[in-house]
């Protein structure tokens, strides 16, 4: 992000919103409630789709101009239906769909799912990204990678990479135990 040495040039962007319930936290709340499993429809695929639908409009786009789209990712299953529907194709979301081997990152998702693609993007193509808030809306951003991306690729692992290499799994009771610990420093 910035203005100088940039590695994606942001080109436009978009916001999308509604007043639609889907998750929310009360204050002081562990977890987040949820308005049940309906809500992928008329919150999660609405706002992700309008907001694709209105940046596509706004710039005079197509989704076969991107090389590369992410949405974000509350399952695996949700961005790629979207995408499909919208007419992107498994090359472009692939890299970015980070969420069936890493679970749900929240707001998390869309950007790790942008740095997952920027390691494997060359210069001069078009990334979208769609983020999603819960019903509030969705924001999207469309993206083109500059000549400086292969100067700075493997200064950093890559996202994959550090999946790959550093995965620990946790039993259910030591996962409670650390939960336990968390709280009391809360």
């Amino acid at each position: 992000m910035g203005k100088e040495k940039v590695i994606a040039e942001l080109i436009d962007t978009h916001a999308y919103m509604t007043d639609t319930p889907d998750f929310w936290r009360r204050e002081h709340a562990h977890y987040p409630e949820h308005g049940g499993r309906f809500t992928g429809e008329p919150a999660y695929k609405k706002h992700i789709t309008g907001a694709v639908e209105a940046i596509l409009e706004k710039t005079g786009m197509k989704p076969s101009d991107f090389q590369y789209m992410i949405f974000h990712q509350p399952n695996g299953k949700f961005p790629v239906q979207v995408a499909k529907s919208l007419g992107f194709t498994e090359p472009q979301y692939r890299y970015g769909l980070l969420t069936p081997m890493l679970g749900n990152t929240y707001s998390g998702s869309s950007p790790m799912g942008l740095a997952a693609t920027l390691d494997e993007a060359k210069e001069d193509e078009l990334i979208l990204l769609v983020s999603y808030g819960s019903g509030a809306g969705s924001d999207a951003f469309v993206f083109r990678t500059t000549e400086r991306l292969a100067e700075i690729r493997d200064l950093a692992p890559k996202v994959r990479t550090q999946l790959d290499t550093h995965k620990t799994y946790l039993q259910y009771g030591v996962y409670a135990k650390f939960r336990r610990k968390i709280r009391k420093q809360e």
